[in-house]
């Protein structure tokens, strides 16, 4: 069998409704890593965000913050990093408009401002998290991969055109990643694939949110979990059981991986 290599999102693709790895997911993962696949989870999170799913389901290869870092073995092999004028530029106007934003670095992250903490809670706690703390000079003493921007559909495409080197790109309903203009999980995966010497055929990709539609669509075998919003099922090349009926090892199972 050819070697795969094979990314899976977090939220709502490897974890269920109640933040947990079903055990056929971990007899999947045992499976396609005995049996030669590269596999590799693809998250918005940051690598610190992810640590604990990384730990508990002993993932050595992730791409995190959206595509804008990337490990092999636990070694960092990718980064690209927001740009820092657009970035300040667009600090400026959201704190104008009263919208509250958290700068992410790859081990830690902190919130710019507090204008509506309620906001960022709710999103936050969407998968499990919590308001970062807040740091306003987070961003002077750390590298930025990754930004967020607690707003609502009210602003949405406002930024896209006046920062074109950034990317905007929503994942709850009061919050976007703000990341690279061109940068995605798509583009790391396939830059990953190049690399690797694995045909972009051969990558096969797990997801359910809006973050991870390009990956889905980029992929040779793009699978959408039966918990994905409509638009995320239509780029996708399958459509598989939900996070919390074994949509990956029914998937992994219909493509004769394992």
């Amino acid at each position: 069998m050819k070697r795969k290599l094979i990314a899976f999102d977090i939220d709502g693709t490897l974890l269920n409704s109640q933040k947990e790895a079903l055990p056929n997911t971990i007899k999947a993962l045992e499976k396609l890593r005995n049996n030669g696949h590269l596999v590799m989870v693809a998250t918005g999170r940051s690598r610190f965000l992810a640590q604990p799913v990384l730990k508990k389901l002993a993932f050595h290869n992730y791409v995190v913050c959206n595509g804008s870092a990337a490990f092999l073995d636990h070694k960092q092999v990718y980064k690209h990093l927001l740009d820092e004028a657009q970035l300040t530029a667009l600090i400026s106007e959201l704190d104008e408009l009263r919208v509250d934003t958290a700068f992410i670095g790859m081990d830690a992250m902190g919130r710019h401002s507090d204008f509506n903490v309620s906001v960022m809670d709710e999103a936050m706690r969407s998968f499990g998290s919590h308001v970062p703390k807040f740091d306003p000079d987070f961003k002077n003493q750390q590298e930025v991969y990754q930004a967020l921007a607690f707003y609502d559909a009210n602003y949405e495409g406002r930024f896209d055109e006046k920062y074109p080197a950034l990317r905007f790109v929503r994942w709850h309903e009061k919050c976007v990643d703000i990341i690279p203009e061109n940068g995605s999980k798509a583009a790391t995966i396939l830059h990953l694939g190049r690399t690797l010497g694995i045909k972009q055929e051969d990558i096969i990709t797990f997801g359910d949110g809006q973050n991870d539609k390009e990956m889905l669509a980029a992929a040779g075998i793009g699978v959408a979990m039966g918990n994905a919003e409509d638009d995320v099922k239509d780029v996708a090349s399958i459509v598989t059981a939900s996070n919390d009926e074994d949509g990956i090892f029914k998937a992994l199972q219909e493509l004769a991986l394992i």
